[in-house]
C-alpha cells in the first residue's frame, strides 16, 4: 500500500531518475544506463552493492539487467521483460515483471509479480528485495507532512 495517487506511483515507475532511487534493495545503489519508457522501449539498469564483498549476478559487486517494456497501461500496469547480463547459466533467462496498480481509498495498492525467475535466485531473497524497493517507492512518492 502506497499512500499516494496511482498517477504519482505510475510516473515513478517510468521515470529513470526515480527508478534509480526506488528500485534498489537496501545496501545497494542504482544506476540507470538507458530508459526508453514506451511500449517496446528498452532499458538497462545496474544495482551495485555498497560493500566491496557483495556478490553480484553480472560482476563481482553488481547486478545489471536489461529488457524492454512489453505493456504500459497508464495508471494501471507496467509489464517489463528483462534478463540479467551474466555468463552464469544458472542466472540466465528471460523474466517478466508485472507491476499492477489499484486504487484503494486515495492510496495505491502496488502488486509486483515476477515470472521466470532463475532457479538460482531464491524466491525469498527476491521477495525481500522487492519489499525493500516498494518501501523506497512509498518514501519517494508519499506526501511529506
Amino acid at each position: 500500500m502506497v499512500n499516494a495517487p496511482r498517477a504519482a506511483v505510475y510516473r515513478a515507475l517510468l521515470d529513470p531518475a526515480a527508478v534509480a532511487r526506488w528500485r534498489v534493495p537496501d545496501g545497494m545503489t542504482g544506476h540507470v544506463h538507458g530508459f526508453d519508457a514506451r511500449e517496446g522501449g528498452a532499458f538497462r539498469v545496474s544495482l551495485t552493492y555498497d560493500v566491496p564483498d557483495g556478490t553480484g549476478k553480472s560482476s563481482s559487486g553488481t547486478d545489471t539487467y536489461r529488457g524492454h517494456f512489453a505493456e504500459l497501461v497508464p495508471g494501471e500496469r507496467v509489464v517489463e521483460v528483462l534478463e540479467f547480463e551474466t555468463d552464469d547459466p544458472d542466472l540466465a533467462g528471460v523474466m517478466t515483471m508485472t507491476t499492477s496498480l489499484a486504487e484503494s481509498g486515495g492510496a495505491t495498492v502496488v502488486t509486483i509479480v515476477h515470472e521466470g525467475l532463475p532457479d538460482s535466485v531464491a524466491p525469498a531473497d527476491n521477495e525481500a528485495g522487492t519489499r525493500m524497493a516498494l518501501a523506497n517507492l512509498a518514501a519517494l512518492v508519499e506526501p511529506r507532512g
